[in-house]
C-alpha cells in the first residue's frame, strides 16, 4: 500500500467486502481511490459527467501504468467522457470510441472493484455501442445502490480545480 493514497476519514463499504477493502486491516488498500470513486460515481449518476470525469482523472495520476488501479480509473474516465459526449454534445460516434477504449481498460478488473458494479457498466456500454438510448436514465451501481450526488460531491470536484 502506498502511504500517499491513505486517508483515515474514508469509510468502509456499506455492504459486503468489495475488491480493495482490507477487512483484517479495517481500511481500503487505497483510501483515496475509494473516495474519488464514490464522488465520481455519485456525480455521474446525477448527470454531472464532466465533474465525474475529473474525480477519476485526478486520482488516476497516483498510479503507475499497468496497474489494476490505473486501468480501472482510466476506464472510468472514459465512461464519464463517453456519457459527456452523448448527453452534452449529441456525439454518439465520440461516445462509441470512448466506450470501446473503456471496455479495453476495464477488461479484467474485478467485478466489484472498490464497490462499483463493473459487470453492469460493461454491459451497458456494450449495449450503448449499438443503441445509445440505453444510457437514458442509467446510473452506475455502487455498494449495491445507485447513489446520486450531494453538496459534498460537488465540493470535492470543485477542490480538484
Amino acid at each position: 500500500m502506498d502511504e500517499h493514497t491513505r486517508d483515515e476519514s474514508v469509510e468502509p463499504p456499506r455492504v459486503g467486502t468489495p475488491t480493495g477493502w482490507l477487512p483484517a486491516e479495517g481500511h481500503w488498500e487505497h483510501d483515496t481511490l475509494r473516495r474519488a470513486t464514490a464522488h465520481g460515481v455519485r456525480l455521474f449518476n446525477a448527470g454531472e459527467f464532466h465533474e465525474s470525469h475529473d474525480c477519476f482523472e485526478d486520482e488516476w495520476y497516483n498510479y503507475g501504468s499497468g496497474t489494476t488501479e490505473s486501468a480501472f480509473l482510466h476506464g472510468m474516465v472514459q465512461v464519464a467522457a463517453g456519457a459527456y459526449k452523448h448527453f452534452d454534445f449529441e456525439d454518439d460516434a465520440g461516445m462509441r470510441s470512448l466506450f470501446r477504449t473503456a471496455l479495453q481498460y476495464l477488461h479484467g478488473v474485478p467485478p466489484d472493484y472498490y464497490g462499483v458494479d463493473l459487470p453492469d457498466v460493461r454491459e451497458t456500454m456494450t449495449r450503448a455501442l449499438e443503441t445509445p438510448d440505453v444510457l437514458e436514465g442509467w446510473k452506475i451501481g455502487f455498494d449495491e445502490t445507485r447513489p446520486e450526488a450531494d453538496a459534498a460531491d460537488f465540493a470535492y470536484a470543485d477542490s480538484l480545480e
